[in-house]
């Protein structure tokens, strides 16, 4: 069965392919978004930044997410996870940032909210559907797809955005897809109830305690649920020939950070692992096609960019397209400039999640200095300030300069991650 109606075909479902569905729908296009799964659907990826607001207030999400009471967010704690160093980094605090608090969200209940807006919108949403193979000719694109009962169809477009997620349907398809060789990780997680968290306004930090090669995360996603997860070395793993809980058990118990707020905890629902953390594609657009979110390229998650980096290409792929449809052709230089500035906000991401696995780093990370205003710019960046400018970048150029210095000048002090606090 063959449908040639739509002026945007969207694979995907999640926040990238529901937030660029929104926009365009909003704009009186015809979009189609199929979905594999069947929303609410669990996820990880539940921290997000301040600079979501933006996007929720020009969708008109603003209401129907606050009416969820999802935890605020106004800062970020780092930890060396023996106790002997800490160090918080409060969003309101950067002269850079404009955006103040975020949302830790349960993303089942998130994205589902997201998707079920673009269908309101009037977006054309169809879940449990499976996209198999696309092409993109200078005239459309088309998509072959199953639909729940198994039967094959065709769908054909002006123009193709691909939100698949770390499914990476069209980078699969084309061969583009380029796994980081130094940050093969795993992550093994789960929801936790009576996990211990700070009392009154740091109770929704994001909480990161580094071990010397690995790392936990504990975000509280709702009053009485909290996500922890470990992320550590794809080898290490595969070595252990553990359970995934008892390596998660394991190692949370030789942390004395960790021991403190997790000595309590219960689990309520089965342990999840993810593998093959961190990947690229070396192209985001086609002739007619523009990859967003974890499609375009997906990175561990320290620093909680995920969902914002998917509703920011997603936004910028929507406006393209906008611009583009009303001239009945596409257009080389704006394909080029989307992907310029995808790429400029990944790399920027892709450099703070490198410098995190080295010492040197996190040195100068917990013993931040205002000299330049460099302490504000980092701010500015974990809260997902991408288009500050050229005083913003060069402040970061200089933060990355003295964080490669570190290593034989010693502006911070050494971190001990044998000793004990």
């Amino acid at each position: 069965m063959a449908n040639t109606d739509f002026d945007v075909l969207v694979i995907g479902g999640g926040p990238g392919g529901s937030c660029s569905s929104s926009y365009l729908a909003k704009a009186g296009k015809k979009v189609l978004v199929l979905e594999k799964e069947i929303f609410p659907r669990f996820h990880i990826g539940e921290s997000l930044l301040p600079y979501n607001r933006r996007i929720f207030k020009e969708l008109g999400l603003t209401e129907k997410l606050a009416a969820e009471n999802f935890p605020n967010k106004f800062g970020a704690q780092f930890h060396i996870a023996n106790g002997s160093r800490q160090q918080c980094f409060v969003f309101q605090n950067g002269v850079f940032t404009k955006e103040k608090v975020a949302m830790q969200v349960e993303r089942a209940k998130f994205d589902h909210i997201l998707l079920k807006h673009a269908r309101e919108l009037g977006a054309d949403i169809r879940e449990g559907w499976t996209v198999n193979r696309f092409s993109d000719d200078a005239d459309q694109v088309s998509i072959d797809a199953t639909d729940p009962h198994g039967k094959k169809h065709t769908f054909t477009g002006r123009f193709l955005i691909d939100a698949s997620g770390r499914g990476n349907l069209t980078g699969n398809q084309e061969g583009v897809r380029v796994v980081h060789p130094h940050l093969k990780k795993v992550a093994v997680f789960g929801h936790f109830k009576n996990v211990r968290l700070d009392q009154g306004k740091t109770a929704g930090d994001t909480v990161i305690a580094r071990m010397e090669n690995k790392w936990f995360w504990i975000i509280p996603v709702s009053s009485e649920k909290t996500s922890v997860g470990l992320v550590m070395d794809q080898s290490e793993f595969a070595r252990s020939k553990e359970e995934p809980q008892k390596i998660f058990e394991r190692i949370w118990q030789s942390s004395p950070v960790m021991r403190e707020r997790m000595e309590n905890s219960e689990l309520v629902a089965p342990m999840q692992v993810t593998s093959d953390f961190s990947y690229y594609n070396k192209r985001y657009v086609g002739k007619r096609l523009f990859r967003v979110g974890d499609a375009a390229g997906f990175m561990d998650p320290i620093f909680s960019a995920g969902v914002y980096l998917a509703m920011y290409s997603g936004r910028l792929a929507a406006h393209a397209i906008i611009e583009l449809l009303p001239k009945g052709k596409t257009s080389s230089w704006r394909l080029r400039r989307y992907e310029h500035d995808v790429r400029d906000s990944m790399k920027f991401y892709w450099e703070m999640v490198h410098q995190f696995y080295t010492t040197p780093f996190l040195e100068i990370l917990f013993h931040p200095r205002e000299k330049f205003m460099l302490a504000s710019a980092v701010n500015a960046a974990l809260a997902g300030e991408l288009e500050g400018g050229f005083g913003l970048r060069w402040r970061m150029r200089l933060f990355f300069w003295f964080v490669r210095a570190q290593k034989y000048l010693h502006f911070a002090p050494r971190i001990d991650f044998q000793g004990q606090a």
